[in-house]
């Protein structure tokens, strides 16, 4: 197995606080990351599920929380079938109210050279709809 990193990030017109509030509100996932709904806890070891797809097809992930820092950092374990290594978000509080948001995450590769051949047309993908997610985020701690 091999591991790929990928990140994107975001500003808001939004306190820190008050954006990670609405990143970690699981159920309003939906409405800014795409094809995807979440719910679970909120602090370390507590459990999340998300289910990304369209209607019936797509996968469930389940995570981990493993780092819990209110208004400021979660991390996550995956610990599904198809998406297994590591994430966190961070958010930053930045001059005039504003924040930043930022997103990573470590995905070990199935599938040896053919799941890294894949990358190459998965990954910036991928990084797309991260950073579309983010940017949508920003809009919603906003409003």
């Amino acid at each position: 197995m091999s591991a790929v990193a990928v990140h994107a990030e975001a500003v808001a017109d939004a306190p820190a606080e008050r954006l990670f509030a609405v990143l970690t509100d699981w159920p309003r996932h939906a409405e800014w990351m795409p094809f995807t709904r979440a719910e679970g806890g909120h602090e370390e070891g507590a459990e999340l599920e998300a289910w990304t797809g369209v209607g019936p097809v797509g996968f469930l992930d389940t995570m981990v929380i493993t780092d819990w820092r209110p208004g400021r950092r979660v991390a996550v374990r995956h610990t599904g079938r198809v998406v297994r290594g590591e994430a966190w978000f961070r958010v930053d509080p930045l001059p005039d109210g504003r924040s930043r948001v930022m997103w990573a995450e470590r995905v070990d590769l199935p599938f040896g050279v053919l799941g890294r051949a894949g990358w190459t047309v998965a990954g910036p993908v991928v990084r797309a709809f991260m950073a579309l997610g983010l940017r949508r985020l920003a809009r919603l701690a906003s409003a």
